[in-house]
């Protein structure tokens, strides 16, 4: 490598004077939105939205940056050791775990790309975002590309570069230089077929900033430098780079006298540009070789005018892109490496890409790279730290599912990408969503494949590049100024971002009018993406937005007329314009232009009926959700009579209490309302339409009090109106509006006086004689008592104590008295209701109510009258809940025990004894009262377990248990049982003494030890005596003796001897028998068996034919099949006497009867004859010589 000149030491000694003052003033973002205009929407959508925030993947600067030579002398399978302290983390294979979520149609969830890659066809944006891009073919260059061909034999284009001229190099070594005014008129032709046949093709062309100097590179290596100005050339450079090799790619830097090109040999070179006494020189140095790897990418970084201080422009920072790797160096002040990055697994025939553009995140405007190799693209951030040296930070990269051969910026949002298929992608890079695809086949574009394959020179180039080489279009493709310039083999074509203004009218053009209004609104609401001519602040944008959306609005509204169907059915007539109507609707209140809606939409849809009916209804969800208030008087009136002609009657009174009626005849919508039986919109016409309370509620209550009065039972018509009467009420008295929303708060006051001194009237405005004082109050109580009573509860919260609240307190309190308890007409529930209601108040710390006491006793008498068996149950709940409330206070306690008691009141003595801690006598309440006696046992047991009862409470419980035992037992014999052994197991003996009566002492036995009882007791616990068991298994012999041997089975504290005798005793032969044997006595329990049997046999043999007939033989058969089971259970332990002493007896016993005479045997019916033998020589329990002794 040679030596730097020594100019470069003195910029890098003025580098180092920057200070960190003007880094940050450089960096400020107002400041650079104010310079750099070209900008200035970009940014401003970036900074809104915020979009570059996810986390970054830094990657660690590098203390000893390695040489040029280090990375030459590498092979590519070598970790890059010094570019990471972790060089896993930016290695393709993993950093798709760091990969970002998101909903982008373009990226895709991190895995395996050759499975993204199989992904169906993405859906069409169009609708979305209409026409991103347009496109045209500049028709002057194309012919006269074409005639340069045909005419000078110049051969066909194969390559472009665009500044404020556009250059095309073509295959005979010319370069035509044209205008990019509209006449595209041919300014130059640089060269001459003789030098183009000596040099080749151009294979690469590159214009400097001011657009002054074109270099050339040729096919067979050769670089020449024009003048743009006189056409003169000024350099031709033979000696840059090692023979053999095409030129790839040249590209001057921001430096006029610095460029860059790289060959086909993969190697890269700086020619620096001088001149010296007149005399024009090139040096050249090489900064990449290829012998390790080749570069096929070169793109160093350009900034506009506009950032030329920006302080990462005195780098001159260069990427290059080899088949295995990126690497970021700066030029300046020295060369150094700042960054690569392995690109991992990858497709080797995919191209690489490189594309620098200058971007403003976190407030800050910085140069941000992208590179690709296949189908992922990533973006590394490019900043100067604090120290002075270039920090990259990793965004989030981009997953596509097709491979890239073209990367192109076309402003700091958006990027352009081509496929492999020549289909182009807008995309936005923050949201990484597919803007538009759009087909360039007809392009037939330009690639590259000849220079990368050499073939100019005979193709001495690696396969791994001549592969890469078959997609290479780098030099058919130039971006400049916002447009890209696209060549093809016989024409240029032009992209670029169509305005917004534009996009709409693309649309309106094709009718897409509801896409377009989609598209605006995404305008207006800053949303839309790739926005271009929308200047000035958000409310300037909006205005110029609107005012467009405006004119499409009047123009799909004519259309929507236009095309209605003329013929045909209704509903086709409806379905056309429930698809139309609703849009003008939304969209002008959107806009907030209910004058337009109201005025010219509603007077143009009006001439068709169908339409103006359709618009009508889409009121109707705005009105419900309070979004549209404000409606002419004329709007409001057809709204309310289309649904009134529709029997839509529910629907009109959900409108009418969302709308500002004041403007309408308030008496004709009255009527209507109660014609209808719309009572809340009635009401709240008369609410908010004449600030008329009172009137409601009289109409209401004419309805309802004479069937009330009369006391005939209320229509399901009439009980609905009662009810709102009842919910309006309330809301009045609380301060709310009825039935939605609040009572204006200098009305609250006067509303609520209103109400009141209607209520409390002492007759109607219309009595007749016959009317009984205060008739409203009475027809509330006579409605529903309870709910009236608790409005009133209620209100009384929301009063405030002063004079007036109290006066009226007391005064509806009085009259609630006066009208129910002087009155016979209430039911004890109505009237304890009262008396419960004013129970609460009294106990109020801060009441101020008086009620006579006597009243209270009058009402206790009331419903403990005895003389009325009717609503028994009633009357005692009435009452309860009159004590709980704590009208307790106003009774004297031992004559309301009395009388509870005399009414048979279990519940209220229970009440009161539980006052008193009387917890015994509440043992007396359940067992008396049929409804909850089976409830004491619980009552019992939670007095007896729960902490918090003394010892003498609990001890008195359990003598009122036990004084109450044979009840209980009586009652539940399992509870009782349980209770017992739960909490008295020691005292069972005295239990069993006091139950007298055998048959209740047997149950209660029968649960404490039979386990089948189901009582959750342990047995081992109750240490009973054997004696309690036995004497339970008498008591079973007595009563259930076809259960001993099963229950015997079951229990386990019992004396065998004892237990024997027992049996005995009652002749339970069976029993006895199982006992000796389970006692061992097997001969005994055998005597037993066999004697039984021969009894069996005997009675069966001496009966008549006819009683056989009627007798079975079944009870025969079950004694001798229960005798064979004895004697095999136990044969296997005796010894062969012993056996013999078993099975010899039962056979002479079953043989018995055939050796009766004649006139006995053929009674025995031949088929039990067999049964016998059966049964009798079938003794598993033998063994084989046994049997055949046998």
């Amino acid at each position: 490598m040679e030596n730097e000149p020594d100019h470069e030491n003195v910029e890098q000694s003025l580098c180092a004077k920057t200070t960190e003052e003007e880094l940050n003033k450089s960096f400020n973002l107002e400041a650079s939105l104010s310079k750099f205009s070209y900008i200035d929407l970009d940014k401003e959508l970036e900074f809104k939205n915020d979009l570059i925030d996810d986390k970054e993947f830094d990657i660690p600067q590098v203390d000893t940056p390695p040489t040029l030579e280090s990375i030459l002398n590498e092979t590519d399978d070598e970790e890059e050791s010094f570019v990471l302290e972790d060089p896993t983390l930016l290695n393709i294979d993993t950093i798709d775990s760091h990969s970002y979520d998101t909903s982008s149609v373009a990226s895709s969830d991190s895995g395996d790309r050759t499975n993204l890659k199989r992904k169906k066809k993405l859906p069409d944006s169009f609708s979305l975002h209409g026409s991103v891009m347009r496109h045209s073919l500049l028709k002057g260059i194309s012919a006269q590309i074409v005639s340069a061909a045909d005419k000078v034999d110049a051969g066909l284009p194969t390559a472009i570069a665009v500044s404020s001229l556009i250059a095309v190099g073509t295959s005979h070594g010319l370069a035509l230089i044209f205008g990019k005014d509209q006449n595209q008129a041919l300014r130059l032709c640089l060269g001459n077929t003789s030098v183009g046949g000596q040099y080749g093709a151009i294979s690469a062309l590159s214009i400097n900033n001011d657009c002054s100097r074109l270099l050339c590179g040729f096919a067979k290596g050769q670089i020449t430098m024009w003048d743009l100005a006189s056409g003169k050339l000024l350099r031709s450079i033979t000696d840059a780079h090692p023979p053999g090799t095409a030129i790839l790619h040249i590209k001057f830097t921001d430096d006029p006298t610095l460029a860059i090109c790289n060959d086909s040999g993969g190697s890269v070179f700086e020619l620096t540009f001088k001149r010296v006494m007149g005399v024009r020189t090139c040096e050249s140095r090489c900064l990449f070789s290829g012998s390790k790897g080749e570069v096929c990418c070169i793109e160093p970084l350009h900034s506009k005018p506009e950032l030329k201080d920006h302080p990462i422009t005195q780098f001159s920072l260069l990427a290059m892109a080899s088949l295995t790797k990126i690497l970021v160096i700066g030029l300046k002040p020295s060369l150094k490496v700042w960054m690569t990055f392995p690109y991992g697994r990858m497709d080797p025939s995919s191209v690489p890409l490189l594309a620098w553009h200058f971007v403003a995140v976190h407030n800050y405007v910085n140069p941000m790279l992208a590179f690709c190799r296949g189908d992922v693209v990533h973006f590394l951030l490019v900043k100067r730290d604090e120290s002075g040296a270039i920090h990259v930070t990793k965004q989030k990269h981009l997953h596509l599912y097709y491979d890239l051969i073209n990367f192109t910026w076309i402003n700091s949002r958006t990027v352009v990408l081509l496929d492999s298929v020549e289909k182009l992608h807008v995309i936005d890079r923050q949201t990484q969503e597919e803007l538009e695809t759009v087909e360039i086949s007809e392009v037939q574009l330009v690639y590259n494949s000849s220079h990368f394959k050499s073939l100019a020179t005979g193709g001495n180039v690696s396969q791994a590049l001549a592969l890469v080489g078959e997609k290479a279009c780098y030099q058919s493709i130039s971006s400049y100024g916002g447009q890209i310039f696209y060549l093809g083999t016989k024409s240029v074509y032009v992209m670029m971002l169509r305005s917004w203004r534009e996009r709409v009218d693309h649309l309106l053009k094709q009718d897409c009018l509801t896409e377009a209004l989609a598209l605006a609104w995404s305008f207006h609401e800053g949303k839309a993406k790739a926005v271009v001519g929308l200047s000035g602040d958000a409310s300037k944008r909006k205005a110029v937005v609107a005012d467009r959306m405006v004119e499409i609005l009047f123009h799909y509204a004519d259309r929507a007329l236009k095309k209605c169907p003329d013929q045909g059915k209704i509903q086709v007539m409806e379905q056309h314009f429930q698809d139309t109507v609703p849009v003008i609707v939304d969209y002008c209140l959107l806009l907030e232009r209910k004058d337009l809606l109201f005025s010219q939409m509603y007077d143009k849809l009006s001439e068709n009926s169908v339409a103006k009916g359709v618009f009508l209804e889409c009121l109707e969800p705005y009105i419900l959700s309070d979004k549209l208030v404000g409606m002419t008087p004329q709007v409001m009136k057809d709204l309310i009579v289309h649904f009134q002609d529709k029997k839509l009657m529910e629907n009109v009174e959900a409108l009418i209490v969302h709308m500002d009626i004041t403007s309408l005849d308030i008496q004709q919508v009255v009527l209507m309302c109660w014609e209808n039986r719309l009572y809340d919109a009635m009401i709240y016409v008369y609410n908010r339409g004449m600030n008329e309370f009172i009137s409601p509620m009289e109409k209401l209550f004419r309805v309802i009090s004479p069937p009330l009065s009369a006391g005939r039972t209320l229509t399901d018509e009439q009980v609905v109106m009662g009810n709102k009467l009842l919910v309006y009420i309330s809301c009045c008295l609380a301060g709310r509006a009825y039935p939605l929303g609040d009572i204006p708060e200098d009305l609250v006051p006067l509303v609520k006086n209103q109400v009141f001194e209607f209520l409390i009237r002492l007759h109607s405005a219309e009595a007749s004689p016959e009317e009984e004082i205060y008739p409203y109050v009475r027809t509330l109580l006579h409605f529903d008592t309870r709910e009236f009573l608790n409005v009133l509860a209620l209100t009384f919260e929301d009063f405030k104590n002063d004079k007036q609240a109290v006066e009226y307190q007391q005064r509806i309190v009085d009259i609630l008295l006066k009208v129910m308890v002087e009155n016979s007409d209430f039911t004890p529930s109505q009237v304890g209701c009262l008396f419960t209601f004013l129970a609460r108040q009294l106990a109020k710390p801060d009441n101020t109510l008086f009620v006579n006491r006597t009243l209270f006793d009058q009402v206790l008498e009331f419903l403990c009258s005895p003389d009325d068996d009717s609503r028994h149950s009633e009357r005692q709940q009435v009452l309860l809940e009159l004590l709980q409330a704590g009208g307790i206070v106003q009774f004297e306690e031992s004559r309301l025990i009395r009388m509870a008691e005399k009414a048979e009141f279990y519940q209220i003595c229970e009440f009161m004894y539980e006052r008193e801690h009387q917890y015994d006598k509440i043992i007396d309440c359940y067992l008396r009262d049929p409804l909850r006696e089976e409830e004491v046992f619980n009552y019992i047991h939670n007095i007896l377990s729960i902490p918090g009862h003394s010892a003498e409470e609990k001890q008195s419980v359990w003598q009122k248990a036990m004084d109450h035992i044979e009840e209980l037992v009586s009652l539940k014999p399992c509870k009782a049982a349980e209770l017992v052994a739960t909490h008295f197991s020691e005292q069972i003996e005295i239990v069993i003494k006091k139950l007298q009566n055998q048959v209740l002492l047997f149950k209660f036995l029968r649960s404490l030890l039979d386990p089948r009882e189901g009582i959750h007791v342990n047995q081992e616990s109750l240490q009973m005596p054997p004696s309690v068991t036995e004497q339970f298994i008498e008591l079973l012999c007595q009563f259930d003796p076809n259960q001993v041997i099963e229950t015997l089975q079951v229990l386990e504290c019992y004396r065998l001897e004892e237990t024997i005798q027992i049996t005995q005793k009652y002749q339970l032969h069976e029993v006895t028998a199982y006992l000796l044997e389970k006692k061992g006595d097997i001969h005994g329990a055998f005597l037993i068996m066999l004697k039984r049997l021969q009894s069996k046999l005997q009675e069966i043999t001496h009966q008549d034919e006819k009683a056989k007939e009627d007798l079975s033989l079944k009870d025969v058969e079950d004694t001798m099949v229960e005798t064979i089971a004895l004697c095999q259970r136990n044969s296997h332990n005796l010894n062969q006497q012993q056996r013999e002493a078993l099975w010899f007896p039962l056979l002479e016993a079953m043989m018995a009867p055939q050796k009766l005479s004649g006139s006995a045997a053929p009674h025995l019916h031949p088929e039990g004859s067999s049964l016998r033998k059966r049964k009798t020589w079938r003794n598993p329990g033998t063994h084989s010589g046994n049997v055949g002794y046998l």
